[in-house]
């Protein structure tokens, strides 16, 4: 068995499951609140060796494990991926329906036809029937799980708490509270699975953050992609695609060919 030839291939289908992590992270380098993904890259001897106390068959106890490949369980495999929540710089655009987040354990709530969705996307407009509803045109809720409809008639103030405040263009000391916006938090982000289009879903009881310094009115936050990290990481793993390639043509032909024509040669 050629356990080299193995090892390379496990290699190499490794890097190309980074190469999907990174090439999605340049794609959303731009998109409003997005958050870099990333993995963990370990090898299958630290999977055998948290679990094979208790796979069910018999012969699978520490004794046995002396008998394992070594070469074989050292592919390297992804162990895990994670989401890094760290904010992303603001950008001002005076909009007064653009809201973006101070803290990075802050989602907005967003009611999708999948169910409720929590996002960091705080772009948000205002659709025909006056319901205030996030880029994909599925509706923001409040503090109450409600959907917010505004007027169109009041301008719209959003305070540091995230509530939503009506004042009269006449007369501005005429102000009126119309509603909290549905922010929360929750006790491990890590826990929050992403579903696409910048959402998130969790199983997870969200909680109801409580003071200030939760919403800014007027900015968004961009990505925590650093584009040139990205290139990096990118450039390096196709080197190891390209280099594991040449280990894997090794063997199956310089190897395996010189193999072949001195068995040829030798005498019965």
């Amino acid at each position: 068995m050629q356990t080299g030839f193995y090892s390379a291939t496990g290699g190499m289908v490794t890097q190309f499951n980074r190469l999907d992590t990174i090439s999605n992270n340049l794609a959303n380098a731009n998109t409003t609140g997005f958050k870099r993904d990333d993995v963990v890259i370990g090898d299958y001897m630290r999977l055998y060796q948290e679990t094979h106390d208790e796979l069910p068959l018999r012969n699978h106890t520490r004794d046995a494990a002396q008998h394992l490949n070594r070469a074989m369980v050292r592919v390297p495999q992804v162990v895990e991926g994670y989401t890094n929540h760290d904010l992303g710089a603001f950008a001002q655009t005076s909009n007064p329906l653009d809201v973006a987040l101070q803290n990075p354990n802050l989602f907005f709530s967003v009611e999708t036809p999948g169910g409720v969705r929590y996002t960091r996307d705080g772009s948000f407009r205002m659709d025909d029937q006056g319901f205030l509803v996030a880029k994909e045109g599925f509706r923001v809720l409040d503090n109450d799980g409600n959907p917010i409809q505004l007027p169109s008639d009041r301008q719209i103030t959003i305070n540091s708490e995230g509530g939503i405040y009506l004042q009269d263009m006449d007369n501005l000391e005429d102000v009126e509270e119309l509603a909290m916006l549905g922010v929360v938090r929750f006790d491990n982000p890590k826990w929050l699975t992403k579903t696409g289009h910048n959402y998130y879903r969790t199983d997870a009881e969200p909680v109801r953050p409580e003071g200030q310094n939760l919403t800014i009115q007027g900015y968004l936050e961009k990505s925590n992609i650093n584009p040139v990290s990205e290139m990096t990481a990118l450039i390096e793993t196709n080197r190891l695609v390209g280099m594991y390639q040449k280990v894997m043509d090794t063997h199956m032909n310089e190897l395996n060919g010189d193999a072949i024509n001195k068995l040829a040669t030798i005498k019965a």
